[in-house]
């Protein structure tokens, strides 16, 4: 079972752009690896975050991503022909849709290389063949094809041949899933052997089997990058359940070929469900497994063990001709476990930071040196090197636009703050380090890191990957790239609270950003203060709406069979998700089932929320996802297929004004909610101008041009010229200068900051009061045209 050592002070972390430790002998070689598979259109970020920390410290760092990889070596023609000869050698019981493709044999190895260009943006020559000639072959992905003129218009022959080429590799993938390689996903590998996993029993004896083809592909290419790496450890992110088996896999083959080298796990997956693992035969593929952020227990490992990777080397060098003759024997495969355990035993590891490892009794052990963690100011700025940003796929698999945000375009990841700051909400893991530790960085370190993201990448778009980025953080982050004029495209998370005004959403708008995501989750106002959302329907309507007018989609993740939620609130929150979308304020979005998780407030306390957990036991290796009972709920289950269609015709503006009882094959209740409560709830009148003088002002216009215009009146006019569109604001003589001056130094003075009773202070005499003036069309044009408060 784990047990805890005790353990000295801690040791500060060094500075950064300081020294760190200076091992004995030479610093270990790192080797960094995405095991399959995550996304095809833009790398993971772990790697490059733990690169760009390690390197900044001197460590000699190299990363792969070995899910494109291996696709990219799945789909080539050699990789198909390897594929189709093993089907046709092979005794598979094969679907009328495998046999038709088989039969198309020839033409998938023609173009498949030609995709993959085409996907890769290398050829967009090619839209027009894929969209208007028989060019791709087609299977049943192709079956339900959507109107693509209608989703896509005329001229949108790229993205339009983007998503038939999607579906040409889904076909592809569907194959190799019913034949070569069952476990194959674009997005997960054997993602079922990883899920609810509370015995290793099943991972272990697939592990045990020969590799088939995919897996097979995946080691060759393991076998070159260990050549070309030499490295002293391997560390191994595990963000997704999909990624556990590639990584143990490849663990083994480290073992196997290089016994010297050590191997580390760590990422989203181990942080929720291995931290009270107590299997020991988890260890036989992996070394070291830490728990939460990377950085500090990668520090201390690293530490440990430099100065023994040589001796370590020496042994495995010796046992290693013998490994390589004798293969799979059970007498030398021992022999090698125990020159490895001895030199495991070496290390000095009771300064590791929360890091579990095996024992010299055998048994897991967790090690918890109490250090600091590594400040979110000194992570580091993320290091893109190694990885081919070229080769990356940009795929449309639904015609949804959040989605393709998600699968389309290469984005650079980057992280406003650690942790959330509201960490409330009932349904979330809140207990553990990546959402309870609240940090946030200054506003002009992460445009220095932008900067340097895209100095490396020549990428200016950026996903912000924040549990839920804080507004006040993202206000002072966009005004740092107005200031410097630093052009970029972003987008992230965020939650629909009050802070997020029209004018903020205006300035996000101006620093590039062009969609946002957040929880609506049950559209109920009971299960949102339930749930300690902290948000209301009313809020929320008026937030999404300042996006939208603002330029941003606003995309909802939307949750279904949260605790005693009835049938009639179920429907109650469709005809809310239906109401939002007519408005015209949210543009897309995804229902989610709620799951139990067991470090989330409601697996904490389940009797306060009044379900009952029904297992699953806790085991050895993983525990997280709970199952639990609803006494006081619906069965939540079958409402599932209702949402989502109704949900995907919302997104597309179709069939808004059916009844709710359209999308269900059964009975449910008239909706309750008042048919207008949306339309209502953004009716609400926005405070005045004047009531806020603490807050700052902010034109994202240019300076004007004034003129005095000669009369009895004696009129000033400002002439603005902006990109969009010129225009005039005429104010009366008195003022002219006045605002002129004003509006030249926010155009210009970022730093300055201006607040709103400042200006009433510098306000001419005149016979307007500073309130009528703020209620006067002068103003009222330049607060439409730019003019925020803030």
């Amino acid at each position: 079972m784990a047990t805890s050592r005790a353990v000295p002070l801690p040791t500060p972390f060094p500075p950064v752009g300081g020294c760190c430790p200076v091992p004995s002998t030479a610093q270990p070689r790192i080797l960094l690896i995405t095991p399959p598979l995550t996304q095809l259109n833009t790398p993971y970020p772990a790697t490059a975050y733990l690169k760009g920390f390690l390197g900044g410290r001197d460590y000699a760092v190299t990363q792969a991503d070995l899910g494109l990889e291996l696709v990219l070596q799945l789909f080539s023609r050699a990789g198909l022909q390897r594929v189709f000869a093993e089907i046709e050698a092979g005794s598979f019981a094969l679907s009328d849709n495998a046999r038709r493709m088989l039969r198309l044999k020839n033409s998938y190895l023609s173009t498949v290389e030609p995709v993959i260009r085409f996907l890769q943006n290398k050829d967009n020559t090619l839209a027009p063949r894929i969209c208007h000639s028989r060019f791709l072959p087609e299977a049943s992905r192709f079956d339900n094809v959507a109107d693509l003129e209608a989703a896509f218009g005329t001229m949108g022959l790229t993205d339009q041949a983007r998503h038939l080429a999607t579906l040409y590799l889904e076909d592809l993938g569907d194959l190799i899933k019913e034949t070569v390689g069952p476990q194959f996903g674009f997005s997960r590998y054997a993602e079922k052997l990883g899920m609810s996993a509370t015995t290793f029993d099943a991972l272990h004896d697939a592990l045990q089997t020969e590799p088939n083809l995919l897996d097979r592909m995946l080691l060759e290419l393991l076998d070159t990058l260990l050549e070309r790496a030499q490295p002293d450890i391997v560390g191994f992110t595990v963000p997704f359940p999909g990624n556990l088996y590639g990584a143990l896999r490849l663990a083994a083959r480290v073992k196997q070929t290089r016994p010297g080298t050590y191997t580390s796990m760590g990422g989203g997956y181990p942080n929720t469900e291995l931290r009270t693992i107590r299997e020991p035969r988890f260890f036989e593929y992996i070394d070291f497994l830490t728990l939460d952020d990377g950085e500090g227990p990668w520090l201390r490992l690293l530490e440990a063990i430099s100065g023994h990777t040589e001796r370590h080397a020496e042994l495995a060098e010796a046992s290693l001709p013998l490994t390589n003759q004798f293969q799979g024997n059970e007498a030398v495969e021992m022999l090698r476990q125990a020159q490895h355990d001895v030199s495991l035993q070496s290390i000095p590891t009771h300064q590791l930071q929360r890091t579990f490892l095996r024992n010299a009794a055998g048994e897991v052990e967790y090690i918890n040196h109490p250090a600091p963690d590594v400040p979110h100011p000194e992570v580091g700025t993320p290091d893109y090197a190694d990885l081919p940003l070229t080769e990356y796929l940009s795929v449309i698999e639904v015609l949804n636009p959040m989605h393709r945000l998600w699968s389309d375009g290469r984005w650079n990841k980057l992280t406003i703050a650690h942790g959330c700051y509201w960490k409330r909400c009932s349904f979330c893991d809140v207990t553990l380090d990546y959402i309870s530790r609240y940090e946030t960085a200054p506003a002009a370190l992460l445009v220095d890191r932008i900067e340097q993201i895209i100095a490396q990448t020549g990428q200016t778009g950026f996903h912000f990957v924040d549990e839920a980025a804080p507004p006040l953080a993202l206000r002072d982050l966009a005004v740092e790239l107005l200031k410097r004029r630093v052009s970029i495209t972003w987008w992230g998370n965020i939650r629909f609270e009050k802070t997020f005004t029209p004018d903020l959403c205006r300035l996000l708008a101006a620093s590039g950003c062009i969609a946002v995501s957040g929880g609506l989750e049950v559209a109920s106002d009971r299960l949102l203060a339930l749930m300690e959302k902290g948000v209301t329907i009313a809020q929320v309507a008026r937030v999404t709406d300042g996006f939208t007018q603002a330029g941003i989609m606003v995309h909802a993740y939307l949750m279904y069979g949260f605790p005693t939620e009835t049938a009639q609130e179920t429907v109650d929150s469709l005809e809310i998700v239906r109401q939002l979308f007519q408005a015209g304020i949210v543009q897309s979005g995804y229902w989610h089932r709620f799951s139990m998780t067991a470090h989330s407030p409601v697996g904490k306390n389940p009797a306060k929320y009044q379900v009952v957990p029904t297992g699953p036991e806790p085991g050895p290796f993983a525990w997280n996802d709970l199952w639990h009972d609803d006494p006081t709920g619906t069965n939540h289950e079958k409402f599932g297929p209702g949402l989502a269609k109704a949900l995907y015709n919302y997104l597309h503006s179709v069939a808004l004004q059916e009844p709710l009882s359209f999308w269900f094959d059964f009975r449910v209740p008239k909706t309750t909610v008042p048919r207008h409560l949306i339309s209502q709830a953004l009716q609400e009148p926005a405070k005045p101008d004047a009531s806020r003088p603490n807050n700052r002002l902010f034109w994202l216009g240019n300076a004007p041009e004034l003129r005095q215009e000669p009369g009895k009146k004696g009129r000033a006019v400002l002439t603005f010229y902006e990109q969009a569109e010129d225009f005039e604001v005429s104010v009366p003589a008195v003022l002219g200068s006045w605002l002129h001056e004003l509006l030249t130094r926010l155009s210009t003075e970022y730093d300055t900051k201006v607040l709103l009773k400042e200006a009433a202070a510098t306000y001419p005499t005149t016979g307007q009061t500073w309130e009528q003036f703020l209620l006067s069309p002068a103003w009222q044009l330049l607060r439409e045209k730019g003019l925020l408060i803030l």
